[in-house]
């Protein structure tokens, strides 16, 4: 059973790992996060409810305490670890991964994620080998009220949306916990009831068809902007008034826009980002810092840059504000106060992303294949031994720069994936190395 990943406990419930896991998991943390606390928050699929009971014997049998917050967004888990004081804590969720998989984000003090670097692997260790001695003392379970505190957090960032029309799909998931409460009920919403077997489309909205119903509204109600949020609301995806999905590297310049006339300082995007972002964020005063991709090291990377935000192409944006975590919740309410103010001054949020947009981009491809290592070591050695680039990355797959392109390959750390996304000045050549490289890539297929 392998559903210990880089950033989280993630898979197929049942499969890659069950009731018997999480309670080892419950068991030992504790004692990983020398914790005498451990805050339990849980989506809506149909498996969270067991994975729940499990986790919190494990956790009670050590001799530890939980605080159970119920239903939660992943975010608000985040907050709820600071504003509780804990040392400890778990996301019972998928995030955006269809409904037959479960997993749990574990988070120390301050919310710092734990990832395979920084304590999952030990705690696989134990799990696998350690003997389970149930504690004299058992622990006990106690309910803690999550939501309040944390909407007050948010509603400091409400943008007066009485003159914006809105189109927002909470894709059955978590967002609904929240969302009325922050934005009112006079909006169009799509599938803004609970549902953990996500009938209406996988909660995952970097997936272009799971976003059709919502390019539906936004163009049959003539909105101002489409919003789609993923199974746990950590992460949100936008249309333009036209229902054209905004790539979420390019949301990252709409923060900036918001953040960056304020105050100057330090801006972190991923190893996918385009140059249209990086460039922009430049020319508004940012020290732009590239990294790798995903929570467990954004969130590190952020604090020890002291960035004042970052952002990822996977629609993941973190804030110094939020203790350096990531908040679809946030992320929205930033980007509608844009959107509220470009329409004050006639402009759209498509026409504001036109502006933005100087290079001609791929998005990101997958390609499902079995020798992912040899594939990346055929393109290193075409284009780095054999040419000369003018910037080699090699902290999260490969970054290769040229003058008027670049390109990212880099191995899906939760998928069997080869991930690929390709830069260049022009459409034809977008296209011309776009064909180059996916023909190399596919000899490994």
């Amino acid at each position: 059973m392998g559903a210990f990943k880089a950033y989280d406990i993630r898979g197929i419930y049942n499969k890659d790992f069950n009731k018997e896991t999480v309670y080892k998991i419950g068991y030992f943390l504790p004692k990983l996060l020398k914790s005498k606390v451990v805050l339990v928050g849980r989506d809506v699929r149909t498996s969270s409810e067991e994975i729940f009971e499990s986790l919190c014997n494990g956790i009670t049998d050590s001799g530890a305490d939980v605080y159970d917050i119920g239903l939660a967004t992943t975010p608000m888990v985040y907050f709820s670890t600071v504003h509780f004081n804990v040392d400890a804590s778990v996301q019972i969720t998928a995030s955006h991964n269809p409904a037959i998989y479960n997993g749990l984000k574990i988070s120390r003090a301050k919310a710092v994620p734990v990832g395979s670097d920084s304590g999952l692997k030990e705690l696989e260790m134990m799990v696998n080998n350690d003997p389970v001695v149930i504690s004299e003392q058992k622990g006990s379970i106690q309910k803690k009220d999550a939501k309040e505190p944390y909407l007050a957090f948010l509603k400091q960032y409400v943008p007066d949306t009485s003159g914006l029309n809105l189109s927002i799909d909470c894709s059955h998931g978590m967002a609904n916990l929240l969302v009325k409460d922050l934005l009112g009920s006079d909006h169009h919403y799509l599938y803004d009831h609970f549902d953990g077997t996500f009938p209406a489309h996988e909660p995952n909205p970097l997936e272009i068809e799971n976003c059709e119903d919502l390019q539906n509204a936004v163009l049959q109600n003539k909105s101002d902007i489409g919003v789609i949020y993923d199974g746990d609301a950590d992460r949100v995806m936008f249309l333009d008034e036209k229902g054209r999905f905004l790539q979420p590297d390019y949301i990252t310049a709409v923060l900036g826009y918001y953040y960056l006339r304020k105050e100057k300082g330090n801006v972190l995007v991923d190893i996918r980002t385009s140059r249209s972002t990086t460039e922009y964020l430049t020319n508004l005063g940012a020290t732009v810092h590239v990294w790798k991709v995903g929570h467990a090291f954004a969130k590190t990377k952020l604090r020890d840059l002291r960035a004042i935000f970052g952002g990822e192409l996977a629609g993941h944006y973190y804030f110094r504000d939020f203790y350096n975590c990531d908040s679809g919740f946030l992320a929205s309410l930033l980007v509608l106060q844009v959107v509220a103010e470009l329409k004050k001054q006639g402009m759209t949020i498509g026409e504001f992303i036109d502006t933005v947009i100087v290079y001609a981009n791929s998005g990101e491809m997958n390609f499902k294949l079995e020798q992912k290592d040899e594939a990346m070591q055929a393109l290193f050695d075409r284009y780095v031994t054999n040419d000369k680039p003018e910037k080699v990355m090699d902290f999260d797959g490969y970054r290769i720069e040229f003058s008027s392109w670049w390109f990212n390959v880099r191995k899906s750390n939760t998928e069997p994936y080869l991930r690929l996304v390709v830069e260049a000045k022009t459409k034809e050549e977008l296209q011309e190395r776009t064909k180059e490289l996916s023909t190399i890539i596919k000899q490994f297929n």
